[in-house]
Formats: C-alpha cells, structure tokens, sequence
C-alpha cells in the first residue's frame, strides 16, 4: 500500500473539521488533492469524487471509505487521508460512521495499481481490530493506528518494513499534528462578504492575500458563481455561504498554495 505511506509520510494526513458532513468532507480532501503541484490546474477533483460518489459506493466498513476520482492524464497514484474524531453519516453498508476517508487520484496508467492498493487494504480490515480505531483521540494516534494496520498484516500487504520505519522516524520527535500539516501547503481561513451597493470585503490573517483579493475586479461574482478559482499563486476554495439582510452573502473559503510559490 505505498501511496498510503507515501501520504503519512509526506504529511498527508488531516484531520476533518467537526462540523462537516460527507460532502463538505469528500470537498475538504479533494481540494487538497487539487494544490498538489505537479496536477493541471484546472483539475476539478471534487467534481468528479462527488459524480462518482453518486454511481458506486466507496464505503469500506469498519469506519472507513475510500472515494476515488479518475483522471485522463498519467501521474502518480495519490492519496490524501481524513480523519473525523467523531464520525461521519457516510450510508455505510455495516451502519458505523466513517472516521478515515482515504481519497485517491487514480491517473490512467495507475488504474491496476490503486486496485490492487484498495483490495489489499480491505483485506487488511477484515482483520485488524476495530477498537483501535475507535479508541484513537489524536492524528498521532491515527497516524500509529495506520501504520500498524499495514505492518501487523503482512502476509496480506507486503510492505511491512517500510511503515515499521516511518513509525521509528515519527518517534524520534514526535509532534502532534495541526489539522493543516501538509508538507509544502499553506491554508489560510478566509471570509468574504458581498453584496449589491458595496465592494467585497475581505477577513483574514494573511495581509498580502486580503489586499490581493479585495483587488480583484470580479470577486463577487468568482466567488458567488465557482466553488473555487486560482489566483495570484493562491486557490481560493469555497466552503459554505449564509445569507443576511440587504442582499448580503457571507463565504466561508479556503486560500490554498504551497510554500514558495507566490
């Protein structure tokens, strides 16, 4: 299952916002597939999790799911994982809430690869116990529960060695993660408030990014007619809206970009 440890080792592992339902959580994780770098920009990866969430089911049992959105273009076979402490409402077919959603990006010539990846994993379940991840309470926890799913099953995974040791690397300083610890990317809460009769105001921490996007032209209408937009280096992604009286519209969005990159 290497593009599973490729996402604990490389900092792809998050935990979920309490508050989210099943899409807001498939949008969370695809969104951070979509800043990966090296993915075309237009890659619309909530798009098509969400088509396919519709024709095929992507629960696994035993708290976990695994959606996937295919792609037309060669690539690595990616994976991105979300943790909810609390469980999410999934429709799952043995009833449990699912904790882990493990989401793929499967590119045409890794179609066979991330087959045989979810079949191993699903055979591991049957196997591991369960309590453990139920019992689990932090993503240091969760990243622990993973890799000893995968190194206590070998004679059914393979791998074993290798999550042995990034286990060992994660013990020589261990540090709880953020919910945000993604090796190379930036996110920063933001809100946006339109409305007819006045320009878009702008809440966040990042100056830069609050002057940048206060300055775009259309603003109210990227963000009232997209679910999300790229600008300035940034990918601005739209979480959740309300509305108030004048016409007003407060969103909720996401500033995603990777260190560097301005």
């Amino acid at each position: 299952m290497d593009s599973l440890l490729d996402a604990l080792q490389e900092g792809r592992l998050l935990e979920i916002p309490e508050d989210y339902d099943k899409e807001d959580s498939l949008r969370f994780l695809a969104h951070i597939l979509e800043a990966v770098p090296s993915l075309p920009v237009d890659t619309d990866v909530a798009g098509l999790i969400l088509a396919r969430e519709e024709s095929s089911r992507t629960s696994l049992g035993k708290g976990w799911a695994c959606p996937d959105a295919r792609v037309g273009f060669e690539e690595d076979l990616m994976c991105v994982v979300g943790w909810s402490p609390k469980g999410i409402a999934y429709g799952a077919p043995d009833g449990r809430p699912v904790k882990i959603i493990a989401m793929y990006l499967v590119p045409e010539n890794q179609r066979s690869n991330y087959l045989r990846e979810v079949s191993l994993l699903a055979k591991a379940l049957e196997i591991y116990p369960v309590e453990k991840l139920d019992s689990a309470d932090s993503l240091n926890d969760i990243r622990d529960h993973l890799l000893d799913l995968i190194s206590t099953t070998k004679g059914t995974v393979g791998p074993d060695s290798r999550a042995r040791m990034i286990r060992l690397q994660g013990k020589v300083a261990p540090v709880e993660p953020t919910p945000y610890d993604l090796a190379n990317l930036i996110v920063e809460p933001i809100t946006i408030i339109v409305g007819k009769g006045f320009k878009p105001v702008v809440l966040g921490h990042d100056q830069g990014l609050v002057e940048h996007l206060e300055g775009i032209s259309g603003l109210a209408e990227e963000v009232t007619t997209h679910s999300s937009f790229n600008t300035g280096g940034w990918r601005i992604v739209k979480r959740k809206d309300a509305s108030f009286t004048g016409e007003r519209l407060l969103i909720d969005c996401l500033a995603l970009r990777t260190s560097g990159k301005k």
